[in-house]
């Protein structure tokens, strides 16, 4: 598995939990979702990801390896 694959998992259950969150607990799932928001736009504009950063001291990028491609 390599971390952009991983970041993108991730993504997707925290953006689930969320989902589950906004019926219960809608201040939560409001500051979850800004955070989301705030990070995905850092990332986008300065091409530094804070999630990948941290990922990929743990796994691989893909491409690194011929198997993780698809």
């Amino acid at each position: 598995m390599c971390a952009e694959r991983m970041q993108r998992i991730i993504l997707a259950i925290i953006l689930g939990i969320n989902m589950g969150l906004a019926a219960t607990q809608p201040q939560i799932a409001f500051l979850v979702q800004l955070a989301v928001i705030v990070l995905l736009l850092v990332g986008g504009f300065t091409g530094k990801c804070l999630s990948l950063e941290i990922l990929r001291q743990f796994l691989p990028p893909c491409g690194a390896s011929g198997k993780d491609r698809p």
